[in-house]
């Protein structure tokens, strides 16, 4: 059996993957379908399957591309209306202007900044744009909308910088600019030290639960039901314990009670009041494991009437 030789071998090898990629193309006439099927896996798995590799591997484009691109196919369905390499260029700047914008946005609304709420929204916008993108394209044939193409293929960067227009060009620049920037901002954030906020919510309640119409004009002799409740947000466990002074004396209170991370505690407390008086001070003293200091305090001004 005749045995190749090794430099023979590593031609041969040259050839074959040379020729492979020369004729690899991968095209998706039907990118806006890829681009939400991509979205849904990615909230999928967020949401089951916590895997980190995954997550930046879809998260990468779904924040630096998908905003951009389906508002530019929304905006210019039709594939001649510009230049490939500048839809790419303007997709990447668009989506990292869109997603700061949907950021603040959502710092205006009850959900806040979270994971979810950021997720969803940019969600909905990408579907958003993919909807008027399709509805915009369904006049031109299926030659004319937009598409995307890859094709690998061995080639020489000088030539393909030398074949290219000088808007063109430039377009490039940005682009790489664009990619080093957001790739630079990723890695900075990625390497900031997490800050959780510590805290404890410390809150009152009406006898129907809620936070308003405090029974503060009473008659001697008369119960005040208030609720004063505990939610730890510290991130550990914690013991507390509740005083409740008037005109600075202890009337009432409980604890110690030991609440995990983000557990809630309630407490219902009838108060009675002998002293009749105006705008007298009723106080609500928080402590927090075995410090002698208030950890917080909260305050009504009561009015006692003698009949």
């Amino acid at each position: 059996m005749d045995v190749i030789p090794q430099e023979k071998k590593c031609i041969i090898y040259e050839t074959i993957i040379n020729n492979v990629l020369t004729i690899m193309h991968i095209k998706a006439n039907q990118i806006l379908i890829v681009i939400n099927c991509i979205s849904v896996i990615l909230i999928l798995i967020i949401t089951f399957f916590p895997v980190d590799a995954l997550r930046i591997i879809l998260g990468l484009p779904f924040v630096l591309f998908f905003p951009g691109y389906t508002l530019m196919a929304a905006l210019y369905p039709r594939k001649s209306s510009i230049k490939s390499i500048e839809r790419l260029a303007l997709s990447i700047g668009l989506s990292l202007a869109i997603v700061p914008l949907l950021g603040l946005l959502l710092n205006y609304l009850p959900w806040g900044i979270r994971l979810y709420p950021i997720l969803i929204l940019l969600t909905l916008f990408v579907s958003g744009m993919s909807v008027v993108a399709w509805l915009r394209g369904k006049r031109f044939r299926d030659d004319e909308k937009v598409s995307l193409t890859i094709s690998i293929k061995r080639v020489s960067i000088t030539d393909m910088w030398h074949s290219q227009s000088r808007g063109a060009r430039m377009m490039t620049v940005v682009l790489m600019v664009l990619l080093i920037a957001a790739t630079g901002i990723l890695v900075y954030v990625a390497r900031l030290p997490r800050h959780i906020d510590a805290y404890t919510e410390f809150y009152l309640l009406n006898e129907n639960g809620m936070a308003q119409d405090y029974p503060t004009s009473l008659k001697v002799g008369d119960q005040a039901n208030i609720v004063v409740g505990i939610t730890n947000h510290e991130a550990i466990s914690a013991e507390y314990r509740v005083e409740v002074v008037f005109n600075g004396q202890v009337i009432d209170g409980y604890g110690p009670v030991k609440l995990e991370s983000e557990q809630n505690y309630e407490q219902k407390l009838a108060l009675s009041f002998s002293e009749a008086g105006e705008h007298q001070k009723l106080e609500f003293l928080l402590y927090k494991n075995s410090s002698v200091e208030e950890y917080d305090t909260l305050h009504l001004w009561m009015s006692i009437s003698a009949e």
